[in-house]
């Protein structure tokens, strides 16, 4: 887990090209528009960084990186990707009644959904 961490935070460092918020939107399943506005960014600037071949910067590519990795996760514990949306879109008991898509907006707030993940995970309910 460390290791992970360390390796997320050098990569976001270096920066990520911008093509991979295109394909966690893509992984993701949610609208290119809904993820840009997690990233407080217009699509259309995301799509000139892309045009551009430029890195984001990096609070935005760790924030990318840490959604990747939360989908990933997620996919996981919830055995398929529609079922952790589900999920993700509606009232979470563990993060205090708040709908987990909206604390994407932060690196605090994923940290929170995969903390709820690894709960879930390991049968923690409550």
């Amino acid at each position: 887990m460390v290791q992970d961490r360390n390796r997320l935070v050098l990569a976001a460092l270096r920066g990520v090209p911008a093509l991979l918020f295109f394909d966690v939107a893509d992984q993701t399943g949610y609208r290119r528009e809904q993820l840009a506005e997690v990233f407080d960014t217009s699509l259309k600037t995301f799509q000139r960084y892309e045009r551009e071949h430029r890195k984001l910067n990096p609070q935005d590519s760790e924030k990318v990186l840490k959604i990747q990795a939360l989908f990933a996760r997620g996919t996981e514990v919830f055995g398929s990707l529609d079922a952790f949306r589900r999920w993700m879109d509606k009232p979470a008991f563990g993060l205090g009644d708040q709908v987990p898509f909206s604390l994407l907006h932060t690196s605090g707030g994923i940290d929170l959904i995969m903390d709820e993940l690894i709960r879930i995970d390991y049968g923690d309910l409550a």
